[in-house]
């Protein structure tokens, strides 16, 4: 009797167990469809609450602050770049960033926040990973520039401009971000108002957050 190729004897067990469709994207993450409510935000992705609200345990950056980042950065779509310009309409140009993901966050920097983290199979399209990633960035910018973890529009000036940017001070001439920055911080200041109302919906809602469980 003739015998299958391996390949052909993987693909078939792949199929019979249903890899594929997870395989070729069954977890990519849907933008939230009421992005200026974070309660709603979080009511479509309970688990981005989770991640959250560890990287404000770990790094004591707040909750609204980190996704106001993501919400500018992003608009929440996973695999955010910046856009590519073409020569004659048809031969593409390389980008002029390597800023990618939730959270536009460009390859040195990301290289040496997995440097400091080390861990498996990190992305900037996982959001646990780039909340974890602006938590750590936050803090570090609290260590480095002594900007307060609760200072937003200063940590994004620093998140944009990066640590050496914003100690040479240029930001302060750059009206279009100092714009964007407040921008930001109107956004959190937001956030940080509706998840007031609605945070003890997200807390402990796990079944072994119990008593001390529940942090």
């Amino acid at each position: 009797m003739h015998r299958l190729p391996a390949w052909h004897r993987l693909a078939a067990i792949a199929v019979a167990f249903g890899l594929v469709p997870a395989l070729l994207g069954g977890c990519a993450e849907m933008p939230p469809r009421h992005q200026d409510n974070l309660c709603k935000v979080f009511d479509q992705h309970p688990d981005w609450y989770d991640y959250a609200h560890e990287s404000q345990r770990k790094w004591g950056v707040p909750i609204q602050i980190q996704m106001a980042f993501i919400k500018r950065e992003s608009s929440f779509h996973e695999g955010a770049r910046p856009p590519r310009h073409w020569f004659l309409g048809f031969i593409p140009l390389p980008r002029h960033s390597s800023a990618y993901g939730y959270g536009q966050i460009q390859d040195p920097v990301w290289h040496q926040y997995l440097k400091a983290n080390p861990g498996w199979f990190q992305s900037r399209t996982d959001m646990e990973d780039v909340l974890d990633f602006i938590g750590w960035y936050d803090h570090e910018s609290h260590e480095k520039l002594g900007i307060s973890v609760w200072d937003t529009e200063h940590l994004y000036i620093a998140y944009h401009e990066g640590w050496a940017g914003y100690r040479a001070g240029r930001w302060r001439h750059d009206r279009h971000l100092l714009r964007t920055a407040h921008q930001v911080a109107g956004r959190a200041s937001d956030y940080g108002a509706q998840l007031r109302r609605c945070e003890h919906r997200f807390r402990c809602r796990h079944f072994w957050q119990i008593g001390p469980f529940c942090k």
